[in-house]
């Protein structure tokens, strides 16, 4: 005895709908589902910008003023071209402690830009002395040292100008600090 085929379709539908929608696997997908749309529609963070370094305002240096802006405890890396310094902190891997040009960090690096010569003899030994006027160079030695300021005033900012201790414009400072 044959059942018609209509007849099992019915019978099966019925069992279908008599059945819990709230088997395992549906509960599982169910949560997935719920999941990953909720991934999608929460809020994003908000993006932090990062914190603005303190102003820096340009001001009058002398030697003795300049030479604590070594990149050492924590300090800015300065140093001076042709009397202007220089902000080149974020070159510290460069002019900083342990940098290849670490000498002229918090000096007037300028003979020793100009000659091409990193040793301790191209600074100024004695920072209460006159700064080096430089006459002597020639113009290879000029040429280089143009290139360098140039570089120098591409690359970092200037925070002020390198004079003479005990020069008018050194007491100016003097006196409004």
């Amino acid at each position: 005895m044959r059942k018609h085929p209509r007849a099992l379709l019915q019978r099966w539908l019925t069992t279908l709908s008599r059945a819990s929608p709230a088997t395992p696997i549906n509960i599982i997908l169910l949560s997935l589902f719920v999941f990953l749309v909720y991934l999608r529609l929460k809020p994003a963070k908000p993006q932090l910008l990062p914190r603005a370094p303190p102003p820096t305002v340009f001001r009058t240096f002398t030697p003795p003023d300049l030479f604590p802006y070594n990149g050492l405890n924590g300090m800015p890396v300065y140093l001076s071209v042709r009397g202007r310094v220089f902000d080149v902190t974020s070159g510290r891997s460069f002019y900083g402690p342990g940098g290849p040009y670490s000498n002229f960090a918090g000096r007037d690096a300028s003979r020793g830009l100009a000659h091409g010569s990193f040793d301790e003899d191209m600074l100024t030994k004695d920072l209460d002395g006159p700064l080096d006027d430089l006459k002597d160079l020639n113009e290879e030695h000029w040429e280089a040292l143009r290139g360098w300021e140039e570089r120098f005033s591409e690359k970092y900012l200037v925070v002020g100008k390198l004079v003479p201790v005990g020069s008018e414009e050194a007491q100016a400072a003097t006196a409004q600090q």
